[in-house]
């Protein structure tokens, strides 16, 4: 009750006391805190995923029925309107509290209190691009584009604020004494559109996050910036090996809960699959079912060997019993060929032999 009565009685003395250039400013106070926020983290901006979008830096909202703030990631959007730049939201003490002025699109960069909060946001205007007719040109000499899918770049070095240890993240006594400059007045005149629904969206993912909040994590957030909304997720500077840890959506926010509060927990799923996939991978069964086959074929194979090489020696034992038969029939043939021969010299020799006897019988008579 105290703080709703000081946010009111601030809000009241602000549109009485301040002139009509932080009109605009003082309708934009959503709500207060006593105390400071934190830091702003140290981070790594993710490249920018898509043409024509702008960067939205990370920046810190406070819960009031936690009484803590969260974080939540800077991360690249699509602007509503071609031509239309961000104005980042900021913490400003005012009237003994902290208010948050709500960020806004426009076609110009208003006051954001000052703050550094890098990625082209160095306290006063925008230095990481400009629209040039209907796309967006990125000065990739500040912001982190991948070129070789957005081609639409320059490079610009002198826009470059080397003030980079300024981590404070409010204005007023103790933060940023930075005040609006005149055409940041004249921007904060113009027409102004409210946050897209996949700004506040983001910002309720970031909220429904416990590892956002800064009382659980010392300032650290588990996620400190995204490549786009629901996309790719990048922690603090220093949070792990990788200062561009990528890490699941938001489906990763119960098992970090988890890693706290049961470490035990996560590290059995962990080690039963090493355990588990090799047991369930003896490839016992493909061998076997392998195996199979070339064993019958083995056994196939030499079973036709052996008849192609019995019938391959049967053929010259064939030859030779038909070459043995000619020759017997040859022989049979000869023989009886020769024996009538044979008889009828046998026949003739017995008659020739008594004839030439005859002479000597007669010499002797």
């Amino acid at each position: 009750m105290k703080n709703i009565l000081k946010t009111a009685f601030f809000i009241a003395a602000m549109l009485l006391a301040v002139p009509k250039i932080y009109a605009q400013v003082s309708v934009d106070i959503s709500l207060s805190a006593n105390i400071a926020p934190p830091p702003i983290p140290e981070y790594d901006q993710p490249p920018c995923p898509e043409d024509d979008y702008l960067w939205q830096p990370g920046y810190w909202a406070y819960d009031q029925d936690a009484g803590d703030y969260y974080w939540v990631p800077g991360v690249w959007v699509a602007p509503p309107t071609v031509g239309f730049l961000w104005t980042p939201c900021y913490w400003g003490f005012e009237g003994g509290v902290y208010a948050f002025h709500q960020g806004y699109w426009g076609p110009h960069v208003g006051f954001y209190g000052g703050i550094n909060y890098g990625g082209g946001y160095y306290g006063e205007g925008f230095a990481g691009g400009g629209w040039q007719g209907d796309h967006f040109r990125y000065n990739t000499a500040v912001v982190n584009v991948n070129t070789t899918i957005i081609h639409n770049t320059y490079v610009d070095r002198t826009v470059i604020n080397n003030n980079t240890n300024n981590r404070t993240s409010y204005n007023g006594p103790g933060g940023v004494t930075a005040r609006p400059r005149p055409e940041e007045e004249q921007a904060m005149r113009e027409q102004h559109t409210q946050p897209t629904g996949e700004q506040v969206a983001h910002q309720q993912t970031a909220h429904a996050d416990r590892s956002q909040f800064a009382k659980a994590t010392n300032g650290q957030p588990g996620t400190a910036a995204m490549n786009k909304v629901n996309g790719d997720h990048f922690t603090p500077r220093g949070a792990g090996n990788n200062q561009q840890q990528r890490t699941q959506p938001q489906q990763n926010v119960q098992p970090q809960e988890q890693q706290r509060t049961q470490p035990q927990q996560n590290v059995q799923p962990q080690e039963q699959p090493q355990r588990v996939q090799p047991q369930e991978q003896p490839q016992r069964v493909q061998p076997q079912q392998s195996v199979q086959p070339q064993e019958q074929q083995q056994r196939v194979q030499p079973q036709q060997q052996q008849r192609a090489q019995q019938q391959q020696n049967a053929q010259p034992q064939v030859q030779q019993q038909q070459r043995t038969q000619q020759h017997q029939q040859r022989q049979n043939t000869q023989s009886r060929q020769q024996r009538p021969q044979r008889s009828q010299q046998q026949r003739a020799k017995p008659r020739a032999n008594p004839r030439p006897a005859q002479p000597q019988r007669d010499k002797q008579n």
